[in-house]
């Protein structure tokens, strides 16, 4: 049987070894990723010139010599970048077809203000649009970041309620989600947040269909072997 470009990509973030490049910044961190980069905002004009030079940046990452599947596995893109090219080509099958690397979409508009000790996805009335847009274009799976700033367990317990609601949405879309409920580093209760959290993924990971696929991507945790 030939193998699938989805089963090739499913291979890779599976068996691979590498990171996932984050290209994903939106309009708020844009000024301070570009200034780190050395493009000051002096050296552009309105939020056009802005997103053009971010894409800039973005295309000489992914065109140079070393942005291939032997260190890079995958990479989050931010909407924008979806919806353009390099080269003249769609940056998602670029990246696929020319780099060997999967591409992912970051689909989350922000974090809502902290309530219960979290920082809960903010609302996403077009997703299932974004997602049929993401599959069109080629797109292998997403990204969606929430934040938990203390061990509130009826907070954590949202979060990851809406993290694996969100994912089924991607899995139904036939897509594969990386779920983010990130504990911030410097929380007091870092390790209390991630006894939480461990038991929440573990009831969600659970109820699964069995032909949903998701990716998790956590902070390091407190405990060895947690």
């Amino acid at each position: 049987m030939t193998m699938t470009t989805t089963d090739a990509q499913r291979t890779q973030m599976k068996d691979g070894n590498g990171f996932v490049a984050a290209l994903d910044q939106s309009g708020g961190s844009t000024p301070k990723a570009l200034s780190l980069y050395g493009v000051e905002p002096s050296d552009y004009s309105g939020d056009a010139e802005m997103f053009q030079a971010m894409h800039d940046m973005r295309a000489r990452i992914i065109l140079a010599d070393d942005f291939t599947s032997d260190k890079v596995l995958g990479a989050i893109l931010f909407e924008r970048t979806m919806d353009d090219t390099i080269k003249g080509k769609p940056v998602a099958e670029l990246l696929w077809e020319d780099r060997g690397v999967v591409p992912f979409l970051k689909i989350d508009k922000g974090l809502a203000d902290e309530a219960n000790g979290v920082q809960l996805l903010k609302p996403m009335p077009d997703l299932d649009d974004l997602l049929k847009r993401a599959k069109a274009a080629g797109i292998f799976g997403t990204k969606e970041r929430s934040v938990i700033q203390s061990a509130n367990a009826y907070g954590i317990r949202e979060v990851v309620a809406q993290q694996f609601e969100v994912a089924r949405a991607v899995c139904a879309a036939g897509l594969v989600p990386i779920i983010e409920p990130e504990v911030n580093i410097h929380s007091d209760s870092k390790a209390e947040c991630e006894d939480i959290l461990k038991s929440e993924m573990k009831n969600h990971l659970g109820l699964l269909e069995a032909d949903h696929l998701v990716m998790l991507k956590l902070t390091s945790p407190e405990k060895g072997g947690h």
